[in-house]
Order: C-alpha cells, then structure tokens, then sequence
C-alpha cells in the first residue's frame, strides 16, 4: 500500500505537473491556439473572396447562402481536426469514435437531423428563396434566411420566426413572389335592388389611370353569393409589383368603397329584428282570421 501510494504521490508530484505543463502541454496549446488563429483568418479570407466570386456569378442569394454555409462547415471542421492533431490527440480514432458517437445522436436526435435533412431539400427543391414573400401554415412575412435547421420569416408586423425546416417540407407553402404578378381580391356587398351593370363599372373604375394595375388581365367584378339581404361580389385586379400587394390591398378597399358610397350604392348589412313574443302571436291570429 505504501508503494502505491509512494508511486501516486511521485507521478502527482508539484514538480512533474509543473514539467509536464510547460514542457508538452503550453507548446502544444499554443501551436493549437496558433492554428485556429490561422485558420480564423484563412476563413476570413476565404469567405471576403467566395462573396466576390458568388457576386459576380448568376447564382441568387440563396444559393449564395447555401455556398457560404457549406464551405464554413468544411473551413470549421479541417480547422478543429488539425488542431486536435497538434494536442497529439490520434484524430483517425477520433474520427471512427465520433463516427459511431454521431449515428447513437443521430437516433436520439432525430427531429434535429430530419430539419437538417429538410434544409438540404429546400436548398434543392427551392420552393422559395430569400426575401421572397411567403405564406406557411399562415404565417405570412418575409424569408430573411434559410438555415440547416430553420428558416427565419419575419412578419409584417416586425417579429422573427424561426420556423423548422421539416415543418415546412411537410406543408402547403404559399408564395407572393414566386410569379411577376398577382391578383387582388376585394369582396363587397350591394344591395338586391341594384343594377349590377352599373356596380361593375363603378368598381372597375377604381383602377382607371393606376398605371400599378395591368390593362392586361383587365379588372372585372363577379357575383360570389346571393344572400337575403345583399348580393356579394368581387373585384378582381391584377397588380404589376406583386411586393406591394399589402398596401395595394388595403388602398383598393378604402377606395372601392368610397366610389361606391359617391355613387350612391347600398351597401346594406344583414339585420336582426327581435320583436316581442306576444306581438308574433297578434300576427299570427290576425292572419289566421284573414284566411278563414
């Protein structure tokens, strides 16, 4: 027992881990610290020169983003190997244990490994690309970025989702921008007793002279419902910036309904009459005496 103890405190000794530390380990993790320096700066070059590069090709931002990524994975990992080999870490075991450590978290985190996956599909597929504007399961806004795990939407009113890339694999995606026009529908009432002839024209004057509006789908209104108290109609126009569709849509509302109250169009609402009970009964009895 006394050996043992005897050896520990000899490989333990102030003097040894003093030696040990400047001798093998400070060399070591400065010539470490030294290559991720350098490597950090290769990147930084790397990347100023790829940006200049992917500028100047026909490739669009998303596929701009997707290059960068990439390349910052491959720079990060030659990076951390090389300098774990400079540690005097054996980097061929470390590769085969994390390639099995990686497949054991690769079924533990399968959620995280489906979005990574999904991304890749995204970048091929590319249902959208950045700053496109987008609709997924009704969450409107803008494509700010698409990431590995997530893609990042802000809305209209200024926050950030981050929305998981397997999410939107498995969903319906809208685009506004996909196309170079879109239309805008406005919906609208107008009472039974009107000239429909008279409405349509009304409405589609609204877009006379906007030269936002295309000639070409021209404007028309259409009758989407007859109802007890109104008939619904629509006004269909097409606009030539499909980014500006929000504001153009609140614009075309306010001014529809101002042309149609200048023209003295009803626009009635459907309404309740409550009446006492009794007072159905007299109507009853009063018709009932009138039959016999």
């Amino acid at each position: 027992m006394s050996e043992i103890i005897e050896r520990l405190r000899e490989l333990f000794s102030p003097a040894r881990i003093a030696h040990y530390l400047v001798d093998q380990l400070l060399p070591d993790l400065v010539v470490g610290l030294i290559t991720l320096a350098v490597a950090w700066l290769l990147w930084k070059l790397l990347d100023r020169a790829s940006r200049a590069i992917l500028r100047r090709s026909e490739l669009d931002e998303t596929a701009r983003s997707f290059i960068r990524t990439v390349l910052s994975y491959i720079v990060g990992a030659i990076a951390v190997v090389t300098a774990l080999a400079q540690f005097g870490v054996d980097t061929t075991s470390l590769l085969t244990s994390l390639g099995v450590v990686g497949l054991t978290i690769g079924f533990a985190a399968r959620d995280t490994l489906s979005n990574v996956i999904s991304g890749l599909f995204i970048f091929w597929d590319r249902p959208f690309v950045i700053n496109d504007l987008v609709e997924i399961d009704g969450k409107y806004g803008r494509v700010a970025d698409i990431t590995m795990r997530s893609t990042r939407v802000v809305t209209v009113d200024g926050r950030m989702l981050a929305i998981p890339n397997s999410q939107i694999v498995n969903s319906v995606v809208a685009s506004y921008t996909n196309f170079p026009n879109l239309r805008l529908d406005i919906e609208f009432t107008v009472g039974v007793e009107e000239d429909l002839e008279r409405v349509q024209t009304i409405a589609c004057a609204v877009t006379a002279g906007d030269g936002r509006f295309l000639d070409e789908p021209a404007p028309h209104v259409v009758v989407t419902a007859l109802n007890d108290y109104n008939v619904a109609l629509e006004l269909r126009a097409w606009i030539k910036d499909e980014r500006q569709h929000l504001a153009m849509r609140f614009e075309l509302r306010r001014r529809l309904f101002e042309a149609l109250r200048s023209a003295k169009v009803e626009m009635p609402f459907e309404t309740l009459a409550l009446v006492p009970e009794g007072a159905w009964r007299g109507a009853d009895a009063g018709s009932a005496s009138a039959g016999q």
